[in-house]
């Protein structure tokens, strides 16, 4: 593991722990160059490729969905915390589909779940994207379904 802070990419494990929902393992580490301690996480790497609308298919990017959701949460009370237990959610239903090949649409309903659970404008943001409305009459049915 490279060191953060001089890049020396030796370290040593001074401990490690499961996470609370056994999904990753935290590791506190010290660079065997500088001294300095950090921490790091590793997560199952899920193998799973995801059928985009047009056809494609591309591997499975957490990141990718993370980037999607934290967009649609910027400057709301949702804490990252939140976030990242919404992303395990949604990865351990995409694991547990009996095929790895996932349509988009699959992801995408169920980041929108979480979000709804989350914040109401963090979802109503998402979906805007996801769903590509195009005109004010397509936020308002998707509001008017957030109050009933």
């Amino acid at each position: 593991m490279r060191c953060p802070y001089c890049l020396f990419e030796e370290s040593r494990v001074l401990d490690s722990r499961e996470t609370t929902q056994s999904e990753t393992i935290r590791r506190r580490r010290e660079c065997m160059k500088c001294d300095k301690r950090f921490t790091t996480y590793e997560r199952i790497e899920t193998a799973l490729r995801i059928i985009k609308k047009d056809g494609t298919i591309e591997q499975y990017d957490r990141d990718k969905l993370q980037r999607g959701i934290l967009r649609s949460c910027e400057k709301r009370p949702v804490t990252i915390e939140h976030i990242e237990k919404g992303l395990n959610r949604i990865e351990a239903k995409l694991r547990n589909k009996n095929t790895t090949d996932i349509p988009s649409k699959i992801v995408g309903e169920l980041a929108m779940r979480e979000l709804k659970k989350l914040d109401k404008i963090a979802y109503i943001r998402f979906a805007s994207v996801y769903k590509d409305f195009e005109d004010i009459a397509s936020f308002e049915t998707e509001i008017i379904k957030l109050k009933t």
